[in-house]
């Protein structure tokens, strides 16, 4: 059997198929396939490419309020004065924050959470946004939290512990209705059903309890 550098022409090109299949959901052929592309384009091209990466990932902020991506101190939602902020949006990442605006039926704002506590990833309340949550609704304006993380046993785990956390306050926490079905994740959902899900919510209760 050869061994991966031989069958390679060249190491450089070898070691741009590595870096592009480390990338999620590429796989080696892809990631080949994608490299001899980037060589047929002329150099303009491929600094351009390079360059739009550098710049996301040295130059990208995070919103200081909701932790949205963003390239100012506050994100445009937040920054908006013609949105609801007294309706307050939880989501797990980015990715929702997105397919939920695609829908056009939400005008309130966001707070990204950066995950979802799961014991089996080693990932606990205390690695998630949660206490940044608290103190936004702790200083007042915010009348309802809606809770749209993934219908999963993990998304549910985390959906009570933010109930909890919040129930000393005077604030409505309600969940996305289940159009989006049991183990679904919200990016996948089409924005119909997404939509639906999120004008249709209902109010959190103990019987949410996973």
């Amino acid at each position: 059997m050869l061994s991966m550098s031989q069958r390679y022409p060249s190491a450089l090109l070898e070691n741009a198929v590595n870096e592009l299949a480390s990338l999620p959901g590429i796989g080696r052929k892809t990631a080949l396939r994608l490299a001899l592309y980037m060589l047929r384009r002329d150099m303009n091209y491929t600094e351009s490419f390079a360059s739009a990466l550098i710049a996301l990932r040295r130059d990208v902020k995070y919103c200081k309020v909701c932790h949205n991506i963003c390239d100012d101190e506050l994100c445009p939602i937040c920054a908006n004065p013609n949105r609801d902020h007294s309706l307050l949006c939880v989501v797990e990442n980015v990715k929702e924050v997105m397919a939920i605006e695609n829908t056009g039926q939400f005008r309130g704002v966001y707070h990204v959470l950066g995950g979802v506590i799961s014991p089996m990833d080693g990932i606990g309340p205390a690695d998630l946004r949660i206490d940044s949550l608290v103190r936004r609704v702790a200083e007042g304006g915010v009348r309802e939290v809606i809770l749209a993380l993934s219908t999963t046993m993990e998304g549910d785990t985390t959906n009570f512990f933010i109930y909890r956390k919040l129930s000393g306050y005077d604030v409505k926490v309600s969940v996305i209705a289940r159009g989006v079905s049991i183990g679904d994740e919200i990016e996948y959902a089409d924005e119909v059903t997404l939509g639906r899900s999120i004008v249709n919510r209902t109010a959190f209760s103990l019987t949410n309890n996973p």
